[in-house]
């Protein structure tokens, strides 16, 4: 009976205990992923100092939605993320979904991924694009470029969608195809502790339509924020449901992580802010523009 006793106790304090073990644990992983978009943001400083202009979202030449892409930005960071070696596997003369760069889209980025999120280093084809046309597979990444704000109508990732958006809606890494410029520190005329830069999306659902490093087509490595809460879950399937402005694009273009309450952004200025999910929308949108001339501010 004592014996019984004793296992008893033993049982309760396990089940007391185990809850506060995974908080810490997912705590600590939550500070790693935190410090890896410090390190995302740093690169995109060392960059913008040498190239004088953040890089291109992505290099997309042709118009919506299956032409092939070139580079991105996660592409043209490699060498200011100790990566220098893998940035010269990537021919930039050739696409992104050739096989020539096969190599560098399908290696593993430590920095790019948040521990918290589950299964980084599965490959896998992405669900739409010419990489799942041809039936290429990705190497996952959790951390998308800010596009900039949208309203449903159109979107920042590629031609001719962002005509239809006003002009000051653009953010720091919206595509750069030719018609429109790289950005710089000048244009962020909102001010750097008020302009998103960078921030996570993951999905426990639809993971095919996560993110992916090095995929330079479309939505994969940049986010646009609609000012809709279903937008910040992590969870494609459920952010369809509910349903709303810019229907199932503006689920492919969220943002959402594995910590609880919150998603994590860097800023222009390389802070990093977890945001919490019931940030009011509005503010958020027009935290991810550089130049709208909004009076709100971002609050922790």
């Amino acid at each position: 009976m004592e014996l019984l006793v004793v296992i008893a106790v033993i049982g309760l304090l396990v089940a007391l205990l185990l809850p506060a073990v995974q908080a810490a644990r997912e705590a600590a992983r939550r500070g790693q992923c935190g410090n890896h978009l410090k390190q995302i943001a740093l690169a995109l400083h060392n960059y913008h100092d040498v190239q004088k202009s953040f890089p291109p979202g992505s290099i997309f030449l042709g118009t919506c939605c299956s032409d092939e892409s070139y580079t991105s930005w996660p592409i043209s960071l490699l060498p200011y993320m100790e990566q220098g070696t893998l940035h010269e596997r990537y021919d930039h003369n050739e696409t992104n979904e050739s096989g020539a760069n096969q190599f560098v889209r399908e290696q593993f980025i430590p920095v790019y991924v948040c521990p918290s999120e589950p299964f980084t280093r599965q490959l896998i084809e992405p669900e739409t694009g010419p990489a799942h046309d041809q039936f290429l597979v990705y190497m996952p990444g959790s951390y998308r470029g800010v596009g900039g704000r949208s309203d449903g109508s159109g979107w920042w990732d590629n031609y001719p969608q962002y005509l239809s958006l006003p002009r000051n809606w653009a953010g720091v890494l919206h595509v750069v195809d030719g018609r429109l410029r790289s950005e710089s520190f000048t244009s962020i005329t909102d001010g750097t502790s008020n302009t998103l830069m960078v921030g996570e999306y993951g999905t426990k659902s639809r993971i095919k339509r996560r993110t992916f490093w090095a995929y330079s087509y479309g939505s994969y490595n940049k986010s646009d924020v609609i000012p809709e809460s279903r937008t910040l879950l992590n969870d494609y399937d459920r952010c369809a449901a509910i349903g709303g402005l810019g229907g199932l694009q503006a689920c492919s273009r969220g943002w959402g992580s594995f910590h609880p309450g919150v998603v994590q952004f860097a800023l222009a200025d390389a802070s990093v802010r977890p945001i919490s999910r019931n940030v009011e929308m509005m503010l958020l949108a027009e935290a991810a523009t550089i130049a709208g001339h909004e009076p709100g501010r971002l609050i922790d």
